[in-house]
């Protein structure tokens, strides 16, 4: 039988000048805690805190990084429990899931999903041997018995992850339900949410009127133009404020922000609410709408966090037969530096604008991202971002990027999962990455030991708490 355990120099530099520096930068982070501000966890798990129910449930189904990996090799959804709209049976015998996933472990070699996996199975539940064929049974075993200890329940591994602050993403319409039962039970300032408008900005995607309808029912009015709807989301944001949000999330194909005049925005909304969107006058609203969201974020102090570029939900038919977010999004070019330039003449030295850009296409790490944070005070680098959050991807990341926005004009890392159990393996991972980079540094001459370790606590901990404080 194989045995499994994590080489405590893992992702640290191979070279063996480099590794005993990176050993100590990241012996001053190890331990730090962990703030999560940009992340997909439902409020409701940590409300409700009951027992995860069973392995596959909580690492196979909703992962969309697995999930995709498994289908490219030919694994039918169906086999691993992904639900579908039209209520065709999918497997639901949770070990049948698992055994599934544990016979192709090897499809994961050199992925950040395995580093993230290995993680979770050894750190937090104390497996000893990798998954296979020949392993599944008992691994699943293993983790059903350790799922239903209270030691394994949501709050308790939060508190064992030594997670400072999580942040989930809530649509405008939520009511924060969960987040006022967390806050009954005094969890109000550790767990807060993030405002996430883009169902009902986004005029052409399917269900944007149901998103409507839901938004009109919460705040207790008719949306019957544009200006009813800019009102309901300001309200909106002052409701998610008053629950302890922190910034809101946008989700756009593109990064134009190019402002509409209020009459044309009105002509815009009026249409698309007797069933007439044009596509075009869809994609300019929702650039519009990246504008006044910016003039409402420079007003209320919430952060607004811009990931754009990911053409959600490639294959139609997936969508229509399992909804959306199953791994079918895929990145597009993004165009950074005319886009934005609208938003950042209005509001880029705004005192009161903290914008945060994410970013799947690594081209424009240094060609405009890096550029665009080096001279802005309002824009600050997000920490690299789905399909970019490797090992590699990292380390890309700072390269490209220190020579001209240093590393102050970033976030510091924040993970981006719904994955709960994956967040402290996220963080340990870009610790590590941090720490080969400021050791090569050290090692060039270009920083001293003291002002690389220095750093390497900013970017863990100071810079995400400092970009994400409250106003």
């Amino acid at each position: 039988m194989l045995t499994t355990t994590l080489h405590p120099d893992r992702a640290l530099p191979a070279d063996t000048a480099l590794r005993p520096l990176a050993r100590e930068i990241f012996a001053a982070t190890r331990d730090l805690p962990l703030v999560s501000m940009h992340g997909h966890v439902d409020a409701a798990l940590l409300a409700d805190d009951e027992p995860f129910p069973d392995p596959a449930a909580l690492f196979v189904v909703p992962d969309h990084y697995l999930v995709r990996m498994l289908v490219s090799q030919g694994v039918p959804q169906d086999a691993l429990g992904v639900p579908r709209r039209d209520g065709v049976a999918v497997e639901q015998d949770p070990r049948a899931i698992w055994r599934t996933f544990a016979s192709r472990w090897h499809l994961f070699r050199g992925t950040p999903t395995r580093l993230w996996l290995e993680h979770v199975l050894v750190e937090v539940f104390g497996c000893d041997e990798p998954p296979s064929a020949q392993s599944a049974d008992r691994l699943f075993d293993h983790l059903s018995e350790r799922l239903a200890q209270p030691e394994f329940r949501p709050r308790a591994l939060f508190e064992r992850f030594n997670i400072e602050i999580l942040s989930t993403t809530d649509a405008a319409d939520s009511g924060l339900a969960d987040h006022a039962r967390l806050a009954a039970a005094g969890w109000g300032e550790r767990v807060v949410p993030t405002f996430r408008p883009d169902a009902v900005v986004h005029l052409d995607r399917p269900g944007w009127r149901d998103a409507l309808t839901a938004l009109e029912q919460r705040c207790g009015y008719p949306i019957e133009g544009y200006r009813d709807l800019v009102r309901a989301l300001e309200e909106r944001r002052v409701a998610f404020k008053a629950a302890g949000a922190r910034a809101s999330d946008h989700g756009h194909l593109g990064a134009d922000a190019t402002p509409l005049t209020d009459a044309e925005a009105d002509r815009i909304v009026v249409a698309a609410l007797r069933g007439q969107v044009d596509p075009g006058d869809a994609v300019a609203f929702a650039g519009h709408m990246l504008f006044e969201t910016a003039r409402m974020a420079s007003e209320d102090g919430l952060v607004m966090q811009l990931h754009p570029g990911v053409l959600r939900d490639h294959d139609p038919a997936v969508l229509a037969s399992r909804g959306p977010d199953v791994g079918y999004d895929i990145p597009v070019p993004t165009d950074f530096t005319r886009g934005l330039r609208p938003l950042l003449t209005a509001f880029g030295h705004h005192p009161g604008l903290r914008m945060v850009l994410f970013t799947v296409d690594e081209d424009t790490f240094s060609r405009e991202l890096a550029p665009l944070a080096g001279v802005y005070p309002a824009v600050r680098l997000g920490a690299p971002w789905w399909f970019l959050d490797t090992p590699d991807g990292m380390r890309r990341f700072r390269e490209a990027v220190t020579d001209t926005a240093g590393f102050y004009n970033t976030t510091g890392f924040v993970d981006d999962t719904r994955a709960f159990c994956s967040i402290p393996a996220r963080h340990d991972l870009a610790r590590r990455i941090d720490a080969g980079y400021l050791a090569r540094l050290v090692a060039e001459h270009r920083l001293t030991l003291d002002e690389a370790t220095e750093t390497a606590v900013d970017l863990a901990l100071t810079l995400p708490r400092e970009s994400y404080a409250p106003r």
